[in-house]
């Protein structure tokens, strides 16, 4: 079973009062086989007292284990824990030898054989529990301590670590041995690896990728280099302490199951970051924030980390805040110098749309929990928490408190705290001490309302006018402070399109003082948080919302119009707004928009939320026209080749929303868009995944695709086409690869969800709601975590909005226990399904 044991606050608890970690000797061979390796673990730790523990390993075989020169049963390994009794005071020596499984999963040591060469890579993933899937520890996040690793791998393979790695002669590669980190933030990648290698400040950088995937890293190689250089030197002005490890690799690995992981000195990167395909440079600004986000880790969360998972926030809300915040701070200072692809200046703006959105939704779903819960009872709770509250909604909390502390006084606070905690745990309320050391503001009480609370703020905005004056009230549904900045627009008589912006001020909610009148006429628009400064869901007082429903692209900053499509979109699923109403306003302002993160963002609610759920299913079908023309009015509007990411958007959203198959199937047929752009794999694989739905092609077209692009990406294609064809057949082929089976990765079991449900094969597929239920519940028991999630996420019926979809859900929480990250995605798509439903009704 792949359910084991998990660890709670408790024992790791008792288990820091007993003992201390000093050292890991870790030698694992990496030539035993396809399906398992060779780990052998020498730990040296002190006791203070006599007492019991254990230490963790999940192995295909416990070959030995020796504590202190004696010999221990390995039968007595029970569920992943191997006990160490009657420990005396003092220090000890556990050497374990083990024969160890490979993963399909992304957990663990994963082994990927890439379709287009035949070259092998491993690489390890031990967050947050699952270092003991390579070797045994003592596996909690408060018993750091030295790492040294040897590695032997096949010859013309290079090993990769946390340290600088020398390969010392016949296959076998020695890593320098790390300062005291936590045993979830030890990495070694490993194969044939391409690699771009160069110094920043005395150190070794280096990117590395897959063989097969050389040329396009290349390609890209400077512009990352460039983001890691510009991130390392102005994390350097901020930051007291200098990076605290000895190189800097980032490495991206295949079928990575996160964004990607902040292993102290070798960051490992999903490889769809290595583009194949055109990309906008809103998306290419997001691989930079990633390349910032995971860098600031570096200091938050590596150098000093959590005590415990309920303060996974430390970790992620910071590197998600400092990720964005610098990316913003990093532009060429030379006025006249060309912006770089990757820009920097709009990140604001899409975390707006594609980060705090995500926050939003997960607040308000009955398994929210406050951005630092007070109790996080053990590991398998602790790893349900890396959700949008613990990044995007924690972020943007930091966020309103720097704009209420003050960068100076936020920084210093920071830099104490590394100072006092280096190489070393810290909790919650040592980083508010932290803070409070360099303000006079209450930090506590900032820390009570905003971080130990849940849900969502709603600040509705009223306007009084009378002559020559008008006035402003929010009020709160809630219980945080908030200090936002209100925007007041004019419309411009000239056009009487365009708005103008009168004046910004800033506000503080609840109001200590009734609030003051203004000069001047009433605005045609008020926003409040118009800079997009908290974290609240935003009502318009009603001149403003007819002012944007009319006139939207005419506001003038791109993030004002992020936080106004933001409370557009919020009003749609309270069921405040139609979603035919956003349909239109997207239809009458997106051809004008110039922010591609806007645009889509914009479509992407449109078409998979609003299209595929808010409708009933027999007003989809318009809908989907609605978009096709908004989609080819900024076709034509891009035919000059200024905008190329914005018509790259327009063109994707196109494919998706085709009704009818001739335009697309044209456009594969000739290779191109008229008038560009040129069909690449990633278009290829669409347009082929919508004719697939469309019932306008067969297995040997698809099989055609695969022949032209073997990749792997070209296999989860196509498998997502494979399970999108409309007949009997490919649905049950497609259902048994996922759940009869256990032979697909993380990454084709996805692929096959995604392309398996389709609203417009509602009655096909309807059998299969039912069967889903039974069958989520048993792979996820049988295959962990990652594809417990998966399931869940992405095989999830969630086209049927339907009151027995629901039924047959919630039937199937009370009665059937399923393993808790299944339980936990069960409960959001679930309410995500009733919100449909309750628009829909409404």
């Amino acid at each position: 079973m792949a359910c084991m044991s998990v660890l709670t606050r408790d024992e790791a608890q008792n288990r820091a009062q007993l003992i201390d970690v000093h050292r890991y000797t870790i030698a694992l061979d990496l030539t035993a086989g396809d399906e398992t390796f060779d780990s052998r673990t020498v730990i040296r730790f002190g006791a203070r007292a006599d007492a019991d523990t254990f230490v963790e390993i999940k192995p295909a075989e416990l070959r030995s284990v020796t504590l202190d020169g004696q010999p221990l049963d390995p039968a007595l390994l029970d569920d992943g824990r191997l006990p160490l009794k009657n420990l005396t005071a003092g220090e000890h020596e556990l050497l374990v030898d083990a024969r160890m499984r490979y993963s399909r999963t992304g957990e663990g040591m994963h082994r990927f054989t890439d379709p287009t060469d035949g070259e092998t890579y491993v690489y390890t993933q031990l967050f947050l529990d699952d270092v003991q899937r390579v070797f045994a520890a003592f596996d909690q996040p408060d018993l750091k301590a030295v790492f040294e690793l040897t590695v032997t791998a096949p010859e013309h393979w290079t090993v990769l670590a946390n340290g600088v790695t020398e390969h010392t002669g016949g296959g076998v590669w020695q890593a320098a041995p790390t300062p005291p980190v936590s045993t979830y933030l030890v990495a070694v990648a490993a194969g044939p690896w391409h690699s771009v290698r160069t110094e920043h400040r005395g150190l070794p950088f280096g990117l590395h990728c897959r063989r097969s995937l050389a040329p396009h890293l290349e390609a890209d190689a400077e512009e990352l280099l460039d983001i890691t250089r510009a991130c390392f030197d102005r994390y350097h002005e901020k930051f007291e302490e200098p990076y605290p490890f000895d190189s800097y690799d980032q490495a991206f690995v295949p079928e990575f199951n996160a964004g990607a992981m902040e292993n102290p000195g070798l960051v490992t990167f999903r490889d769809e970051f290595v583009y194949r395909s055109a990309v906008t440079d809103t998306e290419r600004q997001r691989r930079a924030m990633v390349v910032a986000h995971e860098m600031a880790h570096m200091w938050f969360g590596d150098l000093v980390t959590l005590r415990w998972w309920d303060d996974i926030w430390l970790n992620e809300s910071f590197a998600e805040y400092m990720g964005y915040q610098t990316l913003n701070e990093v532009i060429p200072a030379n006025p006249g110098a060309q912006p770089p692809r990757w820009r920097g200046d709009g990140t604001w703006t899409d975390f707006g749309v594609s980060r705090k959105t995500w926050g939003y939704d997960a607040d308000q779903r009955p398994s929210t929990h406050p951005v630092a819960p007070e109790h996080v009872e053990d590991t398998a709770s602790a790893l349900l928490n890396f959700d949008g509250i613990s990044y995007a909604k924690g972020a943007s909390a930091l966020r309103q408190l720097v704009a209420w502390l003050g960068e100076k006084d936020f920084l210093a606070g920071i830099n104490t705290h590394f100072e006092r905690y280096r190489f070393g745990n810290a909790g919650l309320a040592e980083f508010i001490d932290s803070l409070a050391s360099a303000t006079e503001r209450d930090v506590h009480a900032w820390a009570d309302a905003w971080l130990r609370t849940s849900g969502v703020d709603t600040l509705t905005a009223t306007v009084d006018a009378v002559p020559g004056r008008w006035t402003l009230t929010l009020d709160r549904e809630g219980s945080r402070p908030h200090r936002v900045t209100v925007g007041v627009y004019d419309r411009d008589l000239s056009d009487g399109r365009t708005l103008t912006l009168r004046e910004r001020y800033e506000a503080d909610v609840p109001h200590t003082d009734a609030p003051e009148p203004r000069p001047g006429t009433r605005p045609a628009l008020v926003v409040p948080n118009d800079l997009d400064l908290t974290y609240a869901k935003i009502r318009l007082d009603e001149t403003s919302l007819e002012t944007v429903l009319r006139g939207l692209s005419g506001i003038p900053d791109a993030l004002t119009r992020a936080v106004v499509w933001n409370s557009l979109r919020d009003m749609v699923r309270d069921g405040d707004l139609a979603p035919s109403d956003f349909l239109a306003t997207a239809a009458a302002h997106l051809p004008e928009e110039t922010d591609v993160a806007l645009v889509q963002g914009v479509l992407a609610f449109a078409s998979t939320e609003v299209a595929d759920h808010y409708l009933a299913p027999d007003r989809r079908p318009a809908a989907l026209a609605t978009l096709t023309d908004l989609c080819r009015a900024l076709i034509r509007r891009t035919e000059d080749g200024d905008h190329p990411g914005l018509r790259l958007v327009a063109v994707r959203h196109c494919i998706d929303a085709a009704g009818r198959p001739e335009t697309i199937a044209a456009w594969l047929a000739d290779g191109t868009v008229p008038g560009g752009p040129e069909l690449d794999p990633e278009l290829r694989w669409r347009i082929l995944a919508r004719l697939a739905v469309l019932g306008a092609v067969d297995e040997s077209a698809v099989a055609e695709e695969l022949r032209r692009d073997p990749s792997a990406t070209g296999q989860e294609g196509a498998a997502r086409c494979r399970a999108a064809l409309p007949g009997p057949d490919a649905k049950a082929r497609a259902w048994d690869a996922m759940f009869g089976s256990d032979d697909l990765s993380n990454y084709l079991f996805t692929a096959t969800a995604q392309g398996f449900w389709q609203p417009e094969q509602a009655d096909l597929v309807r059998p299969y709601v039912a069967r889903y239920f039974k069958d989520a519940v048993a792979v996820a028991a049988r295959r962990g975590p990652a594809i417990a999630t998966a399931a869940g996420r992405w095989a999830f019926p969630a086209h049927a909005v339907e009151a027995e979809t629901l039924r047959l859900g919630e039937k199937t929480l009370r009665k059937a226990d399923p393993v808790p990250a299944l339980r936990r995605q069960f409960t959001d798509r679930l309410d995500d399904l009733a919100r449909a439903l309750r628009v829909q009704e409404a």
